[in-house]
């Protein structure tokens, strides 16, 4: 019980100081929450913990080796890296029409949990910490059977969990003051955060491809 204690504890922090760090996953959660409210963090873990927890049960059924191949990386860091400099591009696109009435009603229209899915996979080093530390966490934490592993994979999700929620509701909470001007100005600095996180990444693939 001690030992699944420690795993659990050691897990959320290290997942904490790792959720913190701005990225991709974290920008959306700040420019939707402003659109939806505190329930876009949330969501958006559910469908990163859900995409987490494949990923868990892949690498403990030998996917391990796979995810430290430079191919990999390459991969995942140049679609990811397109796909987030579209997203950027549309809302760059949608900017002046942008106004917080009606994408507060808009905005169902999209689905946050396959979102945080999304937001995951266009991330290669989501990839290289699962395939570095999360593979080194596992190993130990199996070491303790089934427990161990729970402890672990609960720990680090709460910990996500926790930091989005609380930048949902902060964010949340001042859009009611906010106007259309600064809610623009918000979406573009997202945007541009997107588009610089979009042009490290494929950035990134190509000097590792090279």
């Amino acid at each position: 019980m001690i030992q699944q204690l420690m795993i659990f504890g050691s897990s959320f922090v290290i997942a904490l100081s790792g959720a913190m760090v701005p990225g991709p996953l974290l920008t959306v959660t700040i420019s939707e929450s402003a659109r939806r409210g505190a329930m876009t963090g949330p969501l958006l873990i559910v469908g990163h913990g859900i995409l987490e927890l494949l990923l868990l049960i892949a690498i403990m059924m030998g996917l391990a080796p796979f995810l430290s191949r430079d191919s990999v990386f390459i991969a995942t860091a140049i679609a990811g890296g397109c796909f987030l400099g579209w997203l950027s591009f549309s809302m760059f696109r949608d900017l002046p029409s942008l106004n917080i009435a009606t994408n507060t009603t808009n905005s169902s229209e999209r689905n946050l949990v396959f979102s945080g899915a999304l937001m995951s996979l266009a991330n290669p080093f989501w990839i290289v910490w699962w395939a570095t530390i999360g593979i080194g966490y596992i190993v130990y934490a199996s070491g303790f059977g089934v427990w161990g592993v729970f402890s672990f994979f609960t720990g680090h999700i709460l910990a996500d969990l926790a930091w989005y929620a609380f930048v949902s509701a902060a964010i949340s909470k001042g859009r009611h003051v906010l106007n259309d001007n600064i809610y623009r100005w918000l979406i573009g600095i997202c945007a541009t955060l997107l588009m610089i996180f979009a042009a490290f990444f494929i950035i990134t693939g190509i000097q590792k491809f090279l």
